[in-house]
């Protein structure tokens, strides 16, 4: 069976949200600096040895989070059906994602999001 290469890149966003129906107090509009991982899997790797060059990870990240920096995540249109929790934020990001980065040779593999250092979620497809 052929091996599979996977790269990451770790940026980071600000926004605010809030969990309608929650419980407690992330039910109040509050804020985060996310932390967000990127996976990408290459099959093959071209003539220099590279699946994907990290800049092209990382200028695809940029566009698709300034659309989530420092926005209340609940008036976007994306959330606009679901709760922005970190789940679906992960969720988010990994389809956008998918639809810049995709191709015969490399696939977003799973984006993991964090709302603190300790707490967080990922988002991948089988």
């Amino acid at each position: 069976m052929p091996g599979i290469f996977e790269v990451y890149v770790r940026t980071h966003f600000s926004a605010a949200h809030s969990l309608e129906g929650y419980p407690g107090d992330c039910a109040r509009l509050h804020g985060h600096n996310w932390a967000v991982e990127v996976f990408v899997k290459c099959k093959d790797l071209d003539e220099i040895g590279i699946g994907i060059d990290f800049k092209d990870i990382e200028q695809a990240v940029r566009a698709v989070l300034k659309g989530l920096d420092h926005f209340n995540l609940n008036e976007l249109p994306a959330f606009e059906d679901v709760n922005p929790s970190s789940e679906n934020v992960a969720k988010f990001l990994y389809k956008a994602l998918g639809n810049r980065l995709n191709s015969d040779r490399v696939q977003v593999s799973k984006v993991k999001v964090s709302e603190t250092p300790r707490a967080g979620a990922s988002y991948w497809e089988e």
